[in-house]
C-alpha cells in the first residue's frame, strides 16, 4: 500500500473515531431530555390528582360548616370539631350507623363472594365435565354486558320476594353473580401442576380435601386479591345501594349517608363533617391495602401472567 493510501485510510480512521463520541453524547442528551420531559409530565400530573384530596383534607379542618368557593384554605380557621360531631347522631347524620351497615354488608359479601368465586374457579380449573367450556364461553359473554343494565328487573325481583330495604338483599345481590369474577382465580389454579392432585386422588383424598389442603394453601396471595376486591365493591357502591335502600335514614350506607350530607338544605350545614367523614371512611380500606399489599400484588401479577 502506499503512503498516500495509508494516509486516507488513517485519516478515515480518525473521522471514525471523531464521529463515534459525538453521536453518543448526543443519544444520551436526547434520552436525558426525555427522562426529563418525562418526570416534568408526571410530576404535573400528581399535582392535579392531589389537588382535590387536599382541598378535601383542609376543609376537613374548615370551621366554617358550609362550602366556600371563594378560598382554598379554611377564612375562618382550623378545628377538629367537624370529625367529633360525626359521631353525634341526629336526623341528618348517623355516621356510625351507617358505618356499622356498610362494614356489615361488606364483611358478609366478602366472605360468600370468596367462597363462590373459588367454587367456580376450582370446578373450571381443576375438574373435567361434560358442557365445561360452553359454560365457560357463556359466563364470557354475560360478562360483556354491565351490571347496571340488569339493575331494574333485579330490583322487581328482590321487590316480589320482600327483600328490598333491606340489608340481607344487597348482600344476595352482591354475592349472587360474583361466581362470574372467577378468571383471575381460575388462571392462577391453572399454574398448579395437576400431578399434585392426583397425588392426593391416589391416597384416598376426596375434591375437597384437594382443594382445602392443596389448591387453596398454594392461593393465598390470589385470594387475598380477591378478598380486598370483593369487600371494595359494597364497601363504596352507590347506585344500586341508592336504588335498593329506600329512605329511611337508618338503613343507609356511608356512600348514601355521605351524598345526602350535599343535598341543597344541608350543604352549608355539614360540607366540612361531609370531608371528615369521606376521610374516616378511607382509612379502613387504606390500612388493609397497605398491610396486605404484598399478597395483593403478587396475586395480580400471577394471576394475569400466568393465566
Amino acid at each position: 500500500m502506499s503512503e498516500k493510501d495509508q494516509n486516507k485510510t488513517s485519516g478515515s480512521k480518525k473521522m471514525q473515531v471523531n464521529v463515534m463520541p459525538v453521536r453518543s453524547v448526543g443519544v444520551r442528551r436526547k434520552r436525558m431530555i426525555s427522562a426529563v420531559l418525562k418526570n416534568v409530565l408526571l410530576a404535573i400530573l400528581s399535582i392535579i390528582w392531589l389537588i382535590p384530596i387536599l382541598w378535601l383534607l383542609v376543609s376537613a379542618f374548615n370551621k366554617d360548616p358550609g362550602i366556600n368557593y371563594a378560598h382554598f384554605f379554611p377564612s375562618k380557621g382550623w378545628t377538629f370539631a367537624n370529625f367529633i360531631n360525626l359521631f353525634k347522631s341526629n336526623s341528618a347524620v348517623m355516621y356510625l350507623r351507617w358505618f356499622f351497615n356498610t362494614l356489615v354488608i361488606a364483611a358478609f359479601t366478602c366472605i360468600i363472594s370468596t367462597i363462590f368465586v373459588f367454587m367456580v374457579s376450582y370446578a373450571f380449573a381443576c375438574c373435567r365435565f361434560e358442557g365445561r367450556a360452553g359454560l365457560m364461553r357463556l359466563s364470557m359473554v354475560i360478562n360483556m354486558f354491565p351490571g347496571v343494565l340488569s339493575m331494574i328487573a333485579v330490583y322487581f325481583i328482590m321487590k316480589s320476594i320482600g327483600l328490598t330495604e333491606s340489608h340481607i338483599g344487597m348482600i344476595v345481590v352482591y354475592s349472587a353473580g360474583s361466581g362470574l369474577g372467577y378468571l383471575i382465580v381460575k388462571g392462577y389454579m391453572d399454574t398448579i401442576p395437576a400431578s399434585l392432585r392426583e397425588a392426593a386422588k391416589l391416597e384416598g383424598a376426596s375434591e375437597f380435601d384437594v382443594f382445602k389442603e392443596i389448591i387453596f394453601p398454594l392461593c393465598r396471595p390470589i385470594a387475598v386479591y380477591q378478598i380486598i376486591s370483593s369487600f371494595l365493591i359494597p364497601w363504596g357502591d352507590f347506585v344500586f345501594a341508592k336504588l335498593m335502600l329506600g329512605h329511611d335514614v337508618k338503613n343507609f350506607t356511608i356512600a348514601i349517608g355521605l351524598y345526602g350530607m350535599l343535598s341543597k338544605e344541608n350543604l352549608p350545614r355539614y360540607f366540612s363533617q361531609f370531608c371528615a367523614g369521606g376521610i374516616l371512611i378511607s382509612i379502613p380500606i387504606s390500612v388493609l391495602f397497605v398491610l396486605m399489599q404484598k399478597y395483593y400484588v403478587e396475586g395480580v401479577t400471577s394471576g394475569s401472567t400466568k393465566g
